[in-house]
């Protein structure tokens, strides 16, 4: 027995529960295992009576709870003895370490240590006794390792053994059993960790085998220094790439006689199993395969890669020429044209001087039924037949233990002993009375040329051994995903790709199928589709099919005609309706080397992008501390605001927003005055210096805001006004007062300031809104935007905290707000981070920085009133306090009802007659037209109201008496009246026939139509953006006999949880007591979502709809193009704007044949979300937006629970615009998170608009946060200047359809100048220049925007967003000087200047810091070659420190002549 032979059969595995095999494999985590020691009264006095030389041993299994299976190897640790010491409890030390991995990451996946004594007798016989067992969660509720941190624990043990819990009454949770009996006083310290350093040698170490420290592992070095565990630091052996060459298979006794006995033998059992006689169809061979990987006795280091056969004589035939000549020595032995050949190479890199490693092979017979009498496969027969594969022999050779050749002849095996595959092979030839030497090839050889030498290609090498100039690689150390996935089969790396199809129909009742596995099943190659993934060794082979062949999990019996013949494999899963897909092998020659495919893809680097990100501004509220003086705040509230009263008409008292406000939930609620009139009163706004200069701008402004669901306001233009004196108007840092403006322009004579009111009644809140209301006002704040009325530019935002609009039991709140309005403004002269990440492509960052505005002077109040009684409900229908959808007929049986019930009354128990005429128009029609009219008249629409009903048959009944009178007055009408009333029975005559026969043609719609709203349940969902609405449907099976039903659903954002901790997650949330069962549901290939049902069984179906995209009815465009009134507005419901916006969404369960069981209808109506935060952004039309939003800390978020073990959650973001990417990523514990948002921009001028959820969980149940973004997009100007000096460039301007007067404004007036500068006429369709110039105070890059609007209108016709990049200027001379700093008065100092020219020339002077220097003259003129006396005037500084002036001189047309930098020093 070799080395690879003993491994492999000493580590041979049981796989998983097929049902856990059905899942797609996940990717794998590690664990470290430290069992220290067993302490306690542990040992059985009773038990061990009799028993001599007791020593004691821990054994380790893998268990899932769900399904009572054990997987995996039991681990058994070594024999330790007992110690025992007076008065201490008895203890026997293991210290062993365990390591494994899975990828079965589900709670129920759990590890069972058993303590073992063994014990002798005197006699010497043996036995094994167990003392009790442990259970080891390996992963928690949410499918993520147990955080077991790194210190010890104890386990609890429990009496028995282990084999009990296979018992069916042992049910999850285990450890609640009544049966599980804890032993007292004993328990075994352990340790459990994660262990990353396994990922590395996850292609080495199979899944679920539990190996010691201590255990060798093949392709792994020893452990370096004391320590002999070599998984605690796992070192790679180097690998070598292995060469095969001329590749071929002989069958004993000839290809033709073995390839005839083979089809004979399945003919025959195919005939056997259909129990009839030959029919004319035969089994033929399709195709041949052969496997080929490396195998280290544990797993394949990599899949085997597949190449297809060809018989010689086939290759002579189409090459006329003898193959037999170039096969030399290899074929000599067999004749010509019997042998399976391989036309190309293949290379195996993975291959290690190991005496365990051993180069795989395993041929493997495709087959398919064929009318053809030759036996040979028809091209028409497998687009019918079915296609199915054996595996029929296998051999493993190790390279590096042969006898020296290069030529290499290896027996092949077959029958029933274990292989890597893990598949059943065809039986092998009976015992003849040949030598053992004879008797092991008469299975058959493989022979090929084997070589190591990268340069080598056909010819022969030597003794693989000798060669020692071997490239130095490095190990190969594939990544935790790719480990266990399937290499890409690129020419490179053995056979190339060129697909084959082999169709085949599902699995007929005479095929056998066959369920083994070598481990946990691989996906697909990377970047091969589905359809072309070849089954791999190891993978689970199924063969789908009307039924089920062999139980899952065990070896079926052989068939006794057919000796061990092997059960047929399935092909790849998704490879189209019934179909085999294959790989086929490049027989071209031009191949290119090893290493090609590793040197034309370029390496990925650590790189992270440097790009600043953008703080949340609006989660931290604004100041509200004051900052003016007593004077001013006295004249600002003298300026006459409303009064604000309570409901006895009372003045409500002022509180103080600095004081804290406690959150009483039962206070609130126990409140008699439940309605809540929220009024906002936005009283001034005030300017502050900007680079201490005066600003005369914003003279008007308007607002933007969105309160909790009302919809978005946009509040008309305020005029911003002086508080009283011309002393008072001088200061620009004194507030402003709003007051409102007349449509013409003019001031309303009306109380100043703006007042919104918003009433907030339970009688139009959902029931239990009341309560999210108050948390809302407890947790949020309320973002403002304000713009400048005049120029339609952002000011800045300001957010103001809605806590102290709790009243906490008071009549009346009343707060004053003084926040302070900031603007995000950008700047690219951030610093790169090393001048590596230049090199490789990061664009230099955007500076972002925050400058505040001016400040808002606003005022909250809520004044309580008592709840208005109404007496109709409101428009929104309260939800289900239940989250159980009965199913139709449940309770009973069908209640009866109408062929025509329509609107309500189609669900009541009993409908009323009704003429057919007035429920059907299609049949009043066809009616006489005296009678059309009367229905027509009479019928009443099926939504009017009692009173239009009524009206409307007064109005007849008055019709019909007028009628009478007029016949009774005239005499000579009772022939007329005789003739009309026989005409009038031939009329009815014929209308009944023409009922009946529309009734005859109608039956059987209306029949079908009222079987369907028997089984129909009707539920409604109030849905709200990024908010999962979950529910469950009680779904029953009507029938006497088992189904499968399959559920159908004709909308995607509702979607059935199969997800079982999805399920169980999202219960706990909603506190529903149904049960969860363990993967209920299995998908179909279309993934419609399937469930057994047995007869009269009532299970519970999980829904869950939830949507992330913003209708558009919700989203109400707010900014600076719409400025409405936002009194109507703000006094809506905050349901009106959602309740009109509805959709229905149909459910059908049907059984086989379509036949529906059930139908759910679900009624969705969508309602207003509330935006916590808005951000805006200005960026260049038809470019891409890439920003990175910083995450405050997670617990400062609105909803964010108040403590979470193990740290900081993870966050989770949804875009509602797909055409957005939106992610976030872990940095870490205690890292920040940033938002990466990367948009396209439109043309200019349009508005992008969409909305980001941000949620704590992973199944994303609901948002903590929304955030709403708004994305402007600007024609771009590009321009290149220096600091001080004046450039100039020019825009063109296109006029609309119509004369409009427009005007220029820009975000930086003192760097930009417009030309012409006040308002302008745009002539209609138009062409005119607006010339600007850019005078920029500081070197950099930044961002000016620049507006045309229409003064007339206040529309935006035209913007621009001018990005400037400034460069610093020569310096000519240099000056210090130093000033007293706080109160000082200044100082006049004095510079020369020499005009440098021969002739007179006019000379200008520009500071970049015009707040602390003055020019006594801001120009002057002089001769050729005199001097000038330039007089400065340093104003004085607040604060000390250094601070560098530049003073500018430029020519006649503003061009730089020179540049001064004074350095002035406060102190």
């Amino acid at each position: 027995m070799s080395e690879w032979e003993r491994i492999f059969m000493q580590n041979l595995t049981v796989p998983p529960h097929s049902q856990r095999r059905r899942n797609i494999p996940k990717e794998s985590t590690a664990f470290q295992c430290v069992l220290k020691y067993v302490e306690g009264a542990f040992v059985k006095q009773r038990v061990t009576e009799g028993w001599s030389d007791i020593e004691y041993q821990l054994r380790l299994s893998l268990f899932d709870v769900a399904y009572r299976h054990f997987f995996g190897k039991t681990w058994k640790s070594s024999r330790k003895p007992l110690h025992s010491v007076p008065r201490q409890p008895a203890r026997v030390v293991f210290n062993e370490t365990v390591y494994f991995h899975t990828s079965l990451n589900h709670p129920s996946i759990t590890a069972v240590v058993e303590v073992v004594a063994i014990a002798k007798k005197q006699d010497g016989i043996s036995q094994d006794l167990s003392c009790g067992f442990g259970i080891i969660h390996l992963f928690n509720s949410k499918s993520e390792p147990t955080n077991l941190a790194a210190k010890d624990r104890g386990l609890k043990l429990y009496h028995g053994t282990p084999r009990a819990l296979m018992h069916p009454l042992f049910q999850d949770p285990v450890e609640k059993n009544k049966y599980m009996t804890v032993m007292e006083n004993s328990h075994l310290q352990y340790t459990l960790r994660p262990h990353l350093p396994l990922e590395t040698i996850f292609h080495l170490f199979p899944e679920n085998l539990l190996m010691s420290g201590l255990q060798k592992v093949p392709g792994l070095l020893s452990a370096r220094g004391d320590t002999n565990d070599c998984f605690l630091k796992p070192r790679l052996m180097k690998s070598v790439t292995c060469y095969l060459d001329k590749l071929s298979i002989h069958l004993y006794p000839s290809l033709e006689e073995f390839e005839e006995e083979l089809l004979d033998l399945l003919n025959s059992d195919r005939l056997l199993k259909a129990n009839s006689t030959p029919d004319g169809t035969a089994v033929a061979v399709q195709e041949r395969r052969l496997r080929v990987g490396v195998h280290n006795g544990l797993r394949f280091v990599q899949a085997p890669q597949v190449a297809v056969l060809v018989p010689e004589a086939e290759v002579v035939r189409r090459h006329s020429a003898s193959f037999l000549g170039k096969q030399g020595s290899s074929s000599s032995a067999s004749r010509a044209g019997q042998a399976l050949v391989l036309r190309s190479r293949i290379h195996l890199t993975e291959m290690v001087r190991h005496p365990a490693f051993a180069i795989f092979f395993q041929l493997e017979y495709v087959f398919c039924a064929s009318g053809g009498a030759d036996g040979k496969a028809l091209s028409a027969a497998p687009l019918s037949k079915a296609a199915y594969m054996h595996s029929v022999r296998w051999a493993a050779w190790s390279p590096f233990l042969g006898s020296g050749s290069s030529e290499v002849a290896v027996p092949l095996r077959g029958g029933t002993r274990h292989n890597p595959g893990h598949v059943l092979v065809y039986k092998t030839p009976p015992n003849s009375a040949s030598s053992a030497k004879v008797r092991q090839f008469e299975s058959g050889t493989v022979q090929f040329h084997v070589s190591t030498d990268s340069e080598e290609h056909l010819a022969a090498s030597t003794d693989i051994l000798s060669k020692d100039g071997e490239d130095s690689e490095k190990p190969p150390t594939p990544s935790p995903r790719s480990a266990s996935s399937p290499r890409t089969m690129a020419s490179s790396q053995g056979p190339g790709l060129s697909l084959s199809q082999l169709s085949a129909s599902p699995q007929r009742r005479d095929e056998p199928a066959l369920r083994r596995s070598a481990g946990s099943p691989r996906p697909a190659p990377r970047g091969m589709p589905r359809s072309e993934r070849t089954v791999s060794a190891g993978e689970i082979c199924t063969v789908p099919g009307p039924r089920a062949a062999v139980n899952p999990g065990r070896v079926p019996p052989f068939p006794r005609e057919l000796g061990a013949l092997l059960s047929p494999q399935e092909p790849s899963h998704g490879s189209g309706p019934g179909g085999i897909t294959h790989l086929e092998a490049d027989l071209s020659r031009g191949c290119a080397g090893p290493d090609a495919g590793a040197s034309d893809q370029l390496r990925e680097l650590p790189f992270t992008p440097v790009q600043a990100p953008i703080a949340a501004v609006g989660m931290q509220t604004g100041s509200s501390s004051t900052v003016h003086t007593r004077a001013s705040l006295a004249r600002l509230h003298a300026s006459g605001f409303p009064e604000i009263l309570d409901c006895n008409k009372e003045p409500v008292e002022i509180a103080d927003p600095a004081d804290p406000v406690n959150f009483n939930p039962q206070l609130e609620e126990a409140d008699v005055l439940q309605s809540n009139e929220i009024i906002l009163q936005f009283l001034a706004f005030s300017r502050v210096l900007q680079n201490g200069l005066e600003v005369t701008r914003p003279k008007t402004v308007f607002f933007t805001f969105q309160f909790y669901r009302f919809p978005p306001v946009t509040t008309p233009r305020l005029q911003l006004a002086d508080t009283g004196s011309e002393k008072a108007a001088r200061s620009a840092a004194s507030p402003r007062v709003l007051v409102q403006m007349n449509k013409d322009g003019t001031l309303s004579s009306g109380s100043p300031g703006l007042q919104l009111k918003y009433m907030v009644d339970p009688a139009f809140l959902k029931p239990g809104e009341q309560r999210w209301f108050l948390c809302y006002l407890a947790d949020h704040s309320l973002q403002i935007d304000i713009w400048d009325g005049d120029s339609l530019l952002l000011v800045g935002s300001a957010a103001v905290k809605l806590k102290h609009l709790l009243r906490q039991g008071r009549t009346a709140v009343r707060s004053h707000h003084e926040l302070e309005v900031a603007a995000t403004e950008y700047e690219q002269d951030a610093p790169v981070a090393g001048g590596d990440v230049l090199r490789h492509g990061a664009v230099r960052p955007v500076g972002v920085y925050v400058v505040v505005k001016g400040r808002l002077h606003l005022c909250l109040a809520n004044v309580g009133h008592l709840c208005e009684e109404r007496l109709q409900k409101p428009r929104s229908l309260p939800p289900s306090r239940s989250r159980v959808v009965p199913s139709q007929g449940s309770a009973g049986g069908f209640p009866g009802g109408s062929l025509f019930s329509v609107g309500a009354e189609a669900g009541r128990p009993v409908a009323r007659a009704r003429r057919l005429a007035d429920v059907d128009g299609e049949l009043a029609a066809l009616l006489c037209s005296r009678r059309r009219e009367g229905s027509a008249a009479r019928q009443p629409g099926p939504r009017e109201a009692p009173a239009v009903r009524r009206r409307k048959a007064e109005r007849m009944a008055l019709v019909r008496q007028r009628e009478a009178q007029e016949e009774e007055e005239d005499g000579g009408g009772r022939k007329p009246r005789v003739a009309g009333g026989h005409e009038q029975r031939l009329q009815h005559s014929r209308d009944l026939q023409v009922i009946d026969a529309y009734r005859e043609r109608i039956k059987a719609e209306s029949i079908s139509h009222m079987l369907r709203q028997a089984i129909t349940a009707t539920h409604t969902v109030y849905a709200v953006l990024g908010t999962a609405e979950f529910f469950e449907f009680a779904l029953k099976n009507p029938y006497n006999i088992q189904h499968t039903v399959t559920i159908e659903i004709d909308h995607p954002e509702l979607s059935v949880i199969v997800d079982t901790r999805e399920w169980r997650h999202f219960k706990e949330l909603t506190k529903t007591v149904t049960p969860v069962e363990e993967d209920m549901f299995h998908l179909h290939e279309d993934l419609r979502p399937r469930v057994y049902l047995r007869p009269k069984e009532t299970i519970h179906i999980p829904f869950k709809y939830q949507t992330f995209s913003a209708d558009p009815a919700v989203m109400t465009q707010q900014g600076p193009a719409g400025l409405s009134g936002g009194d109507d507005a703000a006094t809506s419901s905050p349901w009106k704007s959602g309740a009109a916006l509805t959709k229905h969404i149909k459910v059908s369960f049907h059984v086989s044949g379509g036949k529906p069981i059930a139908i759910l209808q679900v009624k969705v109506e969508t309602q207003p979300h509330v935006v916590d935060h808005t951000f805006r952004f200005y960026h260049p039309e038809l470019t891409f937006l890439k920003k990175a939003i910083r995450l405050p800390p997670w617990h400062t978020l609105p909803g964010a629970p108040a403590g979470m073990p193990g740290g900081e959650p993870e966050m989770y973001v949804r875009c509602s615009d797909p055409n957005v990417i939106c992610e976030t990523k872990h940095m870490g514990p205690g890292e920040p998170q940033d938002v990466f948002l990367k948009v396209a921009g439109g043309p200019s001028p349009q508005i992008k608009k969409f909305f980001v959820a941000i949620y704590t969980d992973a199944w994303l149940a609901a948002p903590v946060q929304i955030w709403q973004f708004y994305l402007h997009s600007l024609q771009r100007v590009d321009v290149s200047c220096v600091a001080g000096q004046l450039t100039r460039l020019s825009l063109v301007l296109r006029g609309t359809q119509a004369v409009r007067k427009v005007q220029a404004y820009t975000s930086h007036p003192h760097e930009l100048k417009v030309d012409p500068e006040g308002v302008f006429v745009l002539p209609p369709n138009g062409v005119q220049d607006l010339y600007i110039g850019v005078r920029p105070r500081k070197a950099g890059s930044r961002f000016i925007y620049l507006n045309l609007v229409d003064v007339e209108y206040h529309q935006l016709v035209s913007s621009w967003l001018v990005c400037v990049s400034c460069r610093q200027p020569l310096l000519s001379k240099a000056f210090e000087i130093t000033l007293p700093a706080a109160g000082g008065k200044g100082s006049n100092k004095r510079i020369t200047y020499t005009n440098p020219y021969p002739f007179r020339r006019l000379y200008f002077l520009h500071t970049n810091r015009p707040d602390l220097l003055q020019f006594k003259e801001d120009s002057f003129e002089i001769g050729g070659g005199e001097v000038y006396t330039i007089g400065l005037r340093f104003a004085p500084s607040q604060n000390t420190g250094e601070e560098e002036i530049l003073i500018h001189i430029n020519d006649h047309e503003d061009k730089n002549e020179e540049t001064f930098c004074v350095k002035v020093i406060y102190q």
